[in-house]
Formats: C-alpha cells, structure tokens, sequence
C-alpha cells in the first residue's frame, strides 16, 4: 500500500504509527504541518517527509488554513496515496478534508474533540474534518461518544489504540539496580510522566507530597515532562518544602522511558482528562508498574479500583497520597497489581496487534474505492 500521513512529525504517536507501516514494507509519505527538529530526522530517514512552511499570521486563521490546505492538495496530487490519515482533528484534520482526497482517515487525539470542539473558533474546524472524513479512529470509548454527540455517524468510527510497543516496555529483573544507576538512591520512587500543563494537574500531585513524606519521609518523586507550569510548579515545591523529594527531569526521550518506569514503584497521573487510557498510563502499566490515575477518560475501562490499581477524585491531594502511602506500604500489593497490569496491555493494548488492526482497515477502504 501507498499510506500518506498527515501531521506533526515530532510527535512520538505520529513516529510510531508511520514506522510500523514502514517496517512492513508499505511505501510511506509524511507531511508534517512543524519543522521537524534535528534529533528527530532520524526516524524519517527511509521516508519521504514534506515539511509545510505555515504562513503564520497568528495562532490560526482561515488564511492560515487555506494556505496549508493548497499546498497539501497539491502534494497528493504528486504523491497519489491509497490512502490519507490526518492525525489530529484540529488543523490538521481540516487540511485533510480541505484535500477533497479519498479515502481519507481521520484519528483525533482527544483533546481536539474533548476540549477544542466546545470552543466557538475550533467547534466548526473540528466537525468538518469529522464529517469529511469516511473512517475514524479514536482510543477511548469517551471519544467516540463525544464524537457521536457532535452529530458524527457511529457507524464510521472504530477504536484502535495507539498500542504498547511490548517488546520496549516491558518489567526488568533488577530494578534496584536500574534505579541506582538513574537517581543514585534505592528509596521508594513515585513517577509522573505527564507535562505540565494546566489539563494535567501536576500540582495535585506536589501538594500531595507533602502528606507522604509526613508518612514515608525517604520517598523521591521524578516529574518528567515540560510545559508553561514547569516554573510555578518548582516555585510551589520549594514552598511547600518538597523539593529536595522531587526530581524535575524535563521531557524523557522515548526510549528512555522504560528506564524511568522501571526504576519506579508507583506511576501516578493527574490528569483532568484523557482520550482513552493515556499512552504513558499504558507504557507504565506494561513495565508492570501498579498506577494511581483519575477518575477521568475512560479510565475506569482499564484499572478497576483496588483489583489493578487505584482511581482517585480529582483535585484531591489527601486521596492521592492515602493511595501512594498504602502501595507503598504494601509490596505484595504493587506486585500484584503490576503483575495484572502487564497481562491487560499485552491483550487490550498491545502495539503490534492494534497496528495489524488498522492495516486490515486500510486494506478494505481500498478494496471499497476500487
């Protein structure tokens, strides 16, 4: 098959999707609507990539959308691809429904559909990239329903998850050792892999901390991940007299992640909302780490409370750190639950079988266009 993607190229979903295909012998074409940093071009280097120029005039505007959307058109007419997959039902979306190019697959991330569609700028974007497109795929039951509800046809959307490489994330045998070997110390780690964004709420997590250390004083905590919060969320640490437990890493490169998770006793994510099971909640469930998330999402699909994992309110610091207390208390209970997790990603959630999924899907969309 001959697969056009639609996207940002620095995005390790959009890597990993296209790097499937191209390990499976398919001909592969990028458009990436970013400039594509240096340390990325490495995952492209066996593909043809087309980096668009965005006339920025600000943030977005229709001139701004039309402007892409011209010089993508005119690229797959050059390409002539089976198939078309936008990636992201924001600009990106549109631009591929601007295209007028068939069979054209749509994958929102969430955050498109769950919180840009309510706004009145992005609510008409949103939709007609929705509507434009004749396949969708989205990872959470959350997501289709919120799709349906923008008045988009059921019968049209199908949940793919972004998967779980397995073979990468996966548990080690000496964790302590990977531990010392990152941090230096053999104490009880707590991990967050969420940036810091307002919408993932890492300031929950901080004030929490405080509560634990109260109980368990030798605790560290790594907050991996940036964003326009990182400052304040120092600043609150410091106030808070936490900030020599907490280890601000930055953004961890993908495959050094398995490292992080498995050097952790306890994964925790905050959010305030998710498409799905997000995709770090999934990696640490596949290095069978036991995981504290909200009650947000589709959460409650994939961690039953107190069977695999715990789910809190959130915006409640003293709910999560009762949690944190208790599994860190309780070894057994960590095991097991990382024990069932593992056993969940490897058959709900898996890379490979999601991917072997979605080239079925392309596989019949061009047997229909024929």
């Amino acid at each position: 098959m001959k697969l056009c993607f639609l996207g940002d190229a620095n995005s390790i979903h959009f890597k990993r999707w296209i790097k499937y295909f191209a390990n499976n012998k398919h001909e592969i074409q990028g458009i990436s609507l970013e400039s594509i940093s240096e340390s990325d071009i490495k995952h492209f280097k066996n593909l043809k990539l087309y980096v668009i120029k965005k006339l920025r005039l600000r943030p977005f505007s229709p001139l701004n959308l039309i402007f892409n959307a011209i010089w993508v058109r005119t690229l797959i007419k050059k390409i002539k691809p089976d198939v078309l997959h936008a990636h992201f039902a924001g600009v990106s979306g549109a631009i591929g429904a601007l295209s007028d190019f068939h069979p054209f697959v749509l994958t929102p991330w969430g955050t498109d559909v769950l919180i840009l569609s309510k706004s009145k700028i992005y609510r008409p974007m949103v939709k007609f990239a929705l509507t434009r497109a004749d396949l969708i795929t989205c990872d959470g039951e959350n997501t289709r329903q919120a799709m349906v509800n923008l008045g988009i046809n059921s019968q049209k959307i199908k949940i793919i998850c972004f998967g779980v490489d397995v073979e990468k994330f996966k548990p080690v045998e000496n964790k302590e050792f990977t531990k010392r070997k990152l941090f230096g110390f053999d104490s009880k780690m707590v991990i967050s892999l969420r940036n810091l964004k307002p919408i993932y709420d890492i300031e929950t997590l901080i004030k929490a901390i405080p509560i634990v250390l109260k109980e368990m004083p030798g605790t560290k905590f790594v907050i991996a991940g940036e964003g326009k919060q990182k400052t304040y969320l120092i600043d609150l640490a410091k106030t808070l007299n936490v900030f020599d437990a907490v280890k601000f890493v930055g953004l961890v490169p993908n495959d050094e992640l398995p490292k992080y998770l498995n050097s952790a006793d306890v994964y925790i994510s905050t959010s305030l909302s998710d498409s799905g099971l997000a995709a770090s909640t999934a990696e640490a469930m596949a290095c069978q780490l036991p995981v504290i998330i909200t009650d947000s999402g589709s959460n409650r699909e994939w961690v039953k409370d107190g069977e695999n994992g715990f789910i809190v309110p959130i915006r409640s610091p003293e709910a999560l750190a009762e949690k944190i207390i208790f599994l860190l208390k309780n070894e057994d209970i960590r095991k097991k639950f990382g024990e069932i997790n593992r056993k969940i990603i490897e058959e709900k959630n898996n890379y490979f079988i999601e991917m072997a999924k979605m080239e079925d899907i392309y596989k019949n969309l061009i047997k229909s266009k024929i």
